[in-house]
């Protein structure tokens, strides 16, 4: 499925948190939403993206920014990832890929020879109008917060 492109309406989705709470897309009509998909909880790439979103965060706030990472994981594996590394921010869990899917970012990865399916580190910034005003797929982790926040200023 390709990645859905700048401009075009981002698809709704309802997942639940790493407390078990329901969020849905349309609970943050109005702000700027940093949706990011990533493969899998207390990794090393994945905690070093987690923690640079981390260590922005005031930035984000600054900004009305609402940060929400999503990816497989269950909800007891996001409450330890979330606690082990104190982030300030809500993890989603998507263990069917239903909503990676409807962003075009559940593919095909190919790891020491092995092929198998799985979320591509990918990062969505939604305008506040609920569109997707940039779209950021396959992302190196070192530096990519403070390009999601240049992608907020405009």
């Amino acid at each position: 499925m390709p990645l859905i492109e700048p401009g075009k309406k981002a698809p709704a989705f309802t997942l639940k948190d790493q407390s078990g709470k329901t969020h849905k897309l349309s609970e943050y009509a109005g702000r700027p939403v940093i949706l990011y998909f990533y493969p899998k909880d207390d990794t090393p790439g994945c905690t070093k993206e987690a923690c640079a979103f981390r260590d922005s965060y005031d930035e984000y706030l600054a900004r009305d920014a609402v940060i929400l990472g999503v990816s497989r994981d269950g909800e007891e594996s996001h409450r330890k990832f979330k606690q082990k590394h104190d982030l300030p921010f809500t993890l989603l869990s998507d263990p069917d890929h239903e909503v990676a899917e409807a962003y075009g970012v559940w593919a095909e990865k190919s790891m020491y020879g092995r092929k198998s399916m799985g979320i591509v580190r990918s990062t969505f910034v939604i305008a506040p109008d609920g569109t997707i005003a940039r779209a950021m797929r396959g992302i190196k982790v070192p530096g990519h917060s403070d390009k999601v926040l240049e992608a907020l200023a405009g």
